[in-house]
């Protein structure tokens, strides 16, 4: 791939200067007073960094200023890059295996990926990126149509199945969810097929039945292989502020998030919902969908992330 992580519209640090401050040097001369302590809460608020993680930021900048540790603009980003870095390592998604599109593997095969969200999301999308990525690495790649309940479903990840040249196993309209999952990690054996994509009917976290069912797919798939599924991947769209945080919190109280795919990432100025994520619910951002192509998938780079959000010229 040869794209690069694209910058939101007006970035956070031209905001934090333009809206907040005017001039860094009101913060340097006068330190935050409470004007522009109350205009720097309503930016990181709009971004979606959360309540919590918006007061440590001002509290951090505040402590900053006080000491003479900010003299310049450049001061003033380091404080905040500082600060959100250390929120960033805090979840770590472990060692993925080399070679693997940066997906976690246990060491079995074949590797499993469960990809799940609500309605709209783009799951799909995600599991044809994802797919593009392993095989640009040279793996072998099976893609799983366990929704069997939305129309036009398995056409379409069948669609994406026959342009990347992946295997692909489905189910009729209406069959169990689990077993198409249970027959696709058979496939994947008796093809030799290193990975298996598993894309999963859309859900509200208040559809009880439909998260039952999505625990019971989990738990064919760890019978079926040791450690399965390796990756669990809660798909979010970037652009939906708080419902990130809202859905983040359902479908990990009913499996264990391995990491969250930040779909239509280049949409959003919402920058902060990264940082809210891994500070609140310790569940690390593993991927960032930058468009509609199959290289569109960025694996998440910290250093990368912070660089864009707080580019002097963004």
């Amino acid at each position: 791939m040869t794209g690069t992580l694209r910058r939101p519209k007006r970035g956070l640090w031209r905001r934090i200067v333009d809206f907040a401050f005017t001039d860094v040097k009101t913060l340097v001369e006068g330190g935050l007073d409470g004007d522009a302590i109350e205009r720097l809460e309503e930016v990181l608020l709009e971004a979606d960094f959360g309540v919590d993680i918006t007061m440590e930021l001002v509290d951090d900048l505040e402590r900053a200023a006080s000491r003479g540790a900010i003299a310049t603009e450049s001061d003033l980003r380091d404080v905040l890059r500082a600060r959100l870095a250390a929120v960033l390592a805090s979840a770590d998604p472990g060692a993925p295996a080399a070679g693997r599109a940066g997906l976690l593997h246990a060491g079995t095969e074949p590797a499993v990926v469960l990809v799940l969200g609500v309605n709209g999301v783009g799951k799909t999308t995600t599991v044809a990126k994802l797919a593009a990525r392993l095989q640009r690495g040279g793996e072998g790649v099976l893609l799983a149509a366990a929704d069997t309940f939305r129309a036009g479903a398995q056409e379409q990840l069948q669609a994406w199945a026959k342009r990347l040249g992946a295997e692909f196993v489905g189910g009729t309209a209406g069959a169990d969810p689990a077993s198409v999952a249970f027959d696709a990690v058979a496939a994947a054996r008796a093809r030799g097929t290193s990975w298996v994509l598993v894309d999963t009917a859309g859900r509200l976290h208040t559809q009880s039945d439909l998260m039952r069912e999505l625990v019971k797919i989990d738990r064919v798939l760890g019978r079926q292989v040791d450690g399965a599924p390796h990756e669990r991947l809660l798909v979010v769209d970037a652009t939906s502020g708080q419902n990130v945080m809202n859905q983040a919190r359902q479908f990990g109280a009913a499996l264990d998030l391995t990491g969250l795919v930040l779909a239509k990432f280049d949409s959003t100025a919402r920058a902060g919902t990264v940082v809210a994520v891994v500070r609140d619910l310790s569940v690390p951002v593993r991927f960032l969908g930058v468009g509609e192509s199959p290289e569109d998938l960025e694996r998440f780079s910290p250093d990368r992330y912070l660089d864009k959000i707080l580019a002097a010229d963004a």
